[in-house]
């Protein structure tokens, strides 16, 4: 039936896995509550990974609210700026969220931004700030994936592996179907039904990994991390242990590794212009490989 999301090989079939729920006339996306849900528990995170090294957990949340709010304009902005041949002819859709069309790398961006304007003007080590503010994200990231798992959307091309998921054609966009899909398409009770990579899965389970190791980093090494305050820092002694920016760069090679892999195997890639070649994954090859060189060469602004 329509609303199923089969995985065969795992004998899993969830039925009547909605798009919204509704309250009256007023229907909420569950886009929108996974991501809410995403956004919240990821700042509470913060703000417990704040306080656990010795930092103020009123700035992480006073930083968090501004941050959440201009990440998800500019990760929209990302998403319309390299849709655009779609979106020039549907202005009106900018505005909708509902549907998706939120590009995480826009977001990182703009909370990076965020916090190095914020640190300024707050007086708070910006690199700390960082270290400790991508933990969230990528936790933020691990349980937003699951808005693409609701919204039928950010799947891969077709595959029998492990686990291959299985989406009714009439769930999904027609654009997103490749000739790969179409040839293997089953009908199941009279409903035709797309195999394919269930790539937010994937995102989701290599971001909990992510978290594991940075969180792991981060409490190896709090002996040295208590005191992030501008005064402190004059005076501190060079650390023993991790440099500043470790976690945070740390961040930025696994999560642009993974994503580098994840990204070649979806139908819906975002394309750099003129080059055919997917935004995210040049960002992600980008990002692996220069925060790899700033963890080996350790420059001074890490000290």
């Amino acid at each position: 039936m329509e609303g199923t999301i089969r995985f065969p090989h795992l004998g899993i079939t969830l039925t009547n896995v909605i798009k919204s729920i509704s309250i009256g006339n007023f229907s909420i996306a569950m886009y929108g509550v996974v991501l809410a849900a995403a956004m919240m528990t990821g700042l509470l995170l913060v703000m417990k990974v704040a306080k656990a090294t010795g930092q103020k957990e009123d700035d992480y949340f006073d930083f968090g609210i501004i941050a959440i709010i201009v990440a998800v304009i500019c990760a929209r902005i990302y998403y319309v700026v390299f849709s655009w041949d779609y979106y020039s002819s549907h202005l009106a859709e900018i505005f909708n969220l509902r549907k998706g069309g939120l590009a995480i790398y826009g977001g990182v961006i703009g909370g990076v931004l965020t916090a190095l304007v914020f640190c300024h003007i707050r007086k708070i080590d910006w690199r700390s700030a960082l270290d400790t503010a991508c933990i969230g994200l990528v936790w933020g990231q691990a349980v937003g994936r699951w808005g693409n798992f609701f919204n039928r959307e950010a799947f891969g091309d077709y595959t029998d592996n492990l686990f291959a998921m299985q989406l009714p054609v009439s769930d999904v966009r027609a654009s997103e179907i490749t000739d790969a899909m179409r040839a293997h398409i089953q009908t199941i009770d009279g409903i035709e039904y797309i195999q394919v990579h269930p790539t937010f899965l994937y995102e989701s389970l290599w971001n909990l990994g992510v978290l594991a190791i940075l969180l792991l980093v981060t409490f190896r090494f709090t002996a040295d991390d208590r005191d992030f305050s501008a005064d402190a820092l004059k005076t501190a002694k060079p650390h023993r242990h991790r440099k500043k920016l470790t976690v945070f760069l740390l961040y930025l090679l696994l999560y642009g590794a993974g994503r580098f892999w994840i990204e070649s195997l979806r139908t819906d890639q975002l394309i750099l212009f003129g080059t055919g070649l997917p935004v995210s994954q040049v960002l992600s090859g980008i990002f692996a490989i220069g925060s790899l060189a700033l963890l080996v060469k350790r420059p001074r602004f890490m000290r």
